[in-house]
């Protein structure tokens, strides 16, 4: 951390673990009985609860969005520069809600939790959850909250697909949906690169069919290798090229096969970091979550016509550089919402950083998400 906390920083906090007693049943037919969420939370709930904001997170997120732990920390959260006083997404003005969703490996229920049946973690049991099971979990969340509906539900990547299927489960819930970087369903290619990711950590023999716990073992080799190739895809063949180019970590060719480029060894660093706080099973649950999202899925391949369930206001924001989930994929949910009359706000950003220019404060960027965001809080009356 700094040696002093930023005065747009929310400053330490502590999540909360919220219990839940009542059944949850999922979209695959079964149901968890119990389960924990696990949230933090900056900024103050009005009066009359209309200035709350529900932060979803991406594949490999977490609760922990903004400000600091401990005071011994080197990074803040993950999306810090957008959430904080003065920052687009203002704790002046906002209550922020950010979760661990259910199936993670940071608190939430999930894969290496306890199954109370068992009294053994759940390992391979943990059941397959979707995109809309998330969102019901978070609108149980918000009943526990105190929050009847949203001012804003916003998400990047994977949580743009949480903040859409609100719009669509519960549109009476919600006055904002903010859908950044994402897409309205998955192309073969990506479905693609998580099956690749899958087959990296299944085929690691230290998996064990997904009982690694029971072994006492970690399948570190095929989480880095699913890290690997994720990275890859989260970055643009620009932005690599600013980054590393073609240049070597010694001044020659070794003539062998270790990591000879800088690339190789920033990839190697970053899959081994992940696979040392990420849960192997939760990595296949996400990426399933993401290959089985497609709200025209019950509306015969139609998104306009589930869209027209709607009836909160979007923003959908891309990047011209992100080949993971193209701009036109932004553009074909923001023809769905016009074909639906839907009120909708739609940029597309220069940026040179891929899918990963969510996370990266450009000045257009914050210019449009703060111009927006400060809309959400007039209308909230904060």
């Amino acid at each position: 951390m700094p040696d002093s906390l930023p005065t747009d920083s929310v400053g330490i906090v502590t999540p909360q673990t919220l219990h839940f007693d009542a059944p949850i049943t999922l979209a695959c037919g079964q149901t968890l009985d119990s389960y924990d969420l696990v949230v933090e939370t900056y900024g103050e709930l009005n009066a009359d609860a209309s200035n709350a904001v529900l932060i979803c997170h991406a594949l490999s997120g977490h609760h922990h969005a903004a400000g600091y732990h401990h005071p011994e920390d080197r990074k803040p959260g993950w999306w810090d520069s957008c959430i904080g006083p003065g920052k687009p997404i203002d704790t002046n003005r906002f209550y922020v809600v950010s979760l661990n969703n259910l199936g993670g490996c940071h608190g939430s229920t999930g894969p290496n939790s306890i199954n109370p049946q068992t009294g053994q973690q759940y390992g391979p049991d943990f059941p397959v959850v979707t995109v809309r099971d998330w969102v019901h979990s978070q609108a149980l969340l918000a009943d526990r909250l105190g929050v009847r509906c949203w001012a804003a539900v916003v998400g990047g990547s994977l949580g743009g697909m949480q903040a859409l299927q609100w719009s669509l489960d519960y549109p009476d819930r919600l006055k904002h949906a903010v859908v950044i970087a994402s897409t309205p369903r998955l192309t073969a290619q990506n479905i693609a690169f998580n099956e690749v990711a899958r087959q990296a950590i299944t085929s690691d023999r230290e998996f064990h069919d997904g009982r690694y716990y029971d072994f006492d073992v970690v399948p570190r080799r095929g989480l880095m290798l699913a890290r690997m190739v994720g990275h890859i895809t989260y970055l643009s063949d620009a932005s690599m090229g600013e980054k590393f180019g073609r240049e070597l970590r010694d001044q020659a060719y070794k003539f062998g096969y270790d990591a000879e480029f800088q690339v190789e060894s920033y990839l190697r660093y970053q899959g081994e970091r992940f696979s040392e706080s990420f849960d192997a099973n939760t990595y296949l649950l996400m990426t399933r979550a993401l290959d089985y999202f497609d709200p025209a899925y019950d509306t015969d391949n139609d998104l306009a016509k589930a869209l027209a369930q709607a009836s909160c206001e979007f923003l959908v924001l891309s990047f011209s550089t992100d080949w993971r989930f193209t701009p036109a994929r932004s553009e074909e949910m923001v023809n769905a919402m016009i074909s639906a009359r839907r009120k909708v706000s739609y940029a597309e950003i220069e940026s040179p950083w891929g899918h990963d220019s969510f996370l990266i404060p450009t000045p257009r960027y914050m210019d449009i998400f703060t111009a927006y965001m400060d809309r959400v809080a007039r209308e909230a009356g904060a």
